[in-house]
């Protein structure tokens, strides 16, 4: 068996070494502030795409095919920037992308979840607050959720970073793609929180996306699973009923035989 520490670099020692594992985002930016999950842009993004298209000469052709509705082409720019750091380049050889492209029949749930992920792949101020943040408010006397608290949290964990007007935005579009993925409600503050349903397929492609990612944490603790209420009995209750993995836990040792060689194998044998 193989000990996952909770704070140990995930290397994964039957994937291929000569394979560049992406490393999820460790630089704060602002795209949220423009750019929450937007699903239904994403979905689209996925659907047409061109992989092999240098991101800078994509806009054009997005634009006049309208892939994103009548948004204009500064907005389609930006869209297909953000959606390119989101989702391009993750897991071996940018299986995340040509995986999403060929998952037609995701339903509605499953899209909300990986948009989630890749937003917290890419952004590590969403991740902060979906995976640390919202999870300490959970273990509160009132756990509950305001424009005001998660406020506060960003000025304490980006002390002088941004101008008051700033964290304003953050701190509202924050609660807004949390609320997109399920994890808060979309009700006036307070706001309430919740943890989506995660569908099998949805947990399968995690961990072999996660498997192919560089990234703090374990595949058993990490701030993606823990997210979406998925930590200790319950993430192990849900490992060792997939079908894609051999899951094992003894004491702080754990053990993962994994079906399929990669996220391309999986794909190919379950989408």
């Amino acid at each position: 068996m193989t000990e996952e520490g909770p704070r140990a670099t995930s290397a994964p020692s039957n994937v291929q070494r000569h394979v560049r594992r992406r490393r999820e985002a460790t630089s704060a930016t602002t795209r949220i502030l423009r750019v929450t999950l937007a699903t239904e842009d994403a979905r689209a993004y996925w659907e047409q795409v061109d992989i092999d298209t240098p991101v800078a000469d994509r806009a054009l052709r997005a634009f006049e095919e309208r892939w994103f509705g009548s948004k204009s082409l500064d907005r389609v720019r930006f869209l297909l920037s953000t959606f390119a750091e989101r989702f391009d380049g993750f897991g071996a050889e940018g299986s995340a992308l040509a995986t999403l492209r060929r998952w037609r029949a995701m339903d509605i749930t499953t899209l909300q979840l990986l948009c989630h992920w890749h937003v917290q792949l890419s952004d590590p101020l969403y991740r902060a607050f979906t995976g640390q943040f919202l999870i300490q408010r959970r273990t509160s006397c009132d756990a509950k959720v305001d424009r005001d608290v998660v406020l506060r949290w960003i000025k304490t964990t980006y002390p002088e970073r941004w101008s008051d007007a700033t964290a304003v935005q953050f701190a509202s579009k924050l609660l807004s793609a949390a609320s997109e993925a399920g994890i808060v409600s979309a009700k006036r503050d307070p706001r309430t929180l919740h943890f989506p349903k995660v569908p099998d397929a949805a947990l399968d492609y995690m961990l072999y996306l996660l498997r192919e990612t560089s990234f703090e944490g374990s595949l058993t603790e990490n701030p993606y699973f823990a997210s979406v209420g998925l930590s200790a009995d319950l993430l192990d209750q849900r490992l060792r009923a997939l079908h894609s993995v051999g899951y094992r836990r003894m004491g702080t040792l754990t053990e993962f035989d994994w079906m399929f060689k990669d996220l391309s194998a999986w794909a190919e044998a379950s989408l």
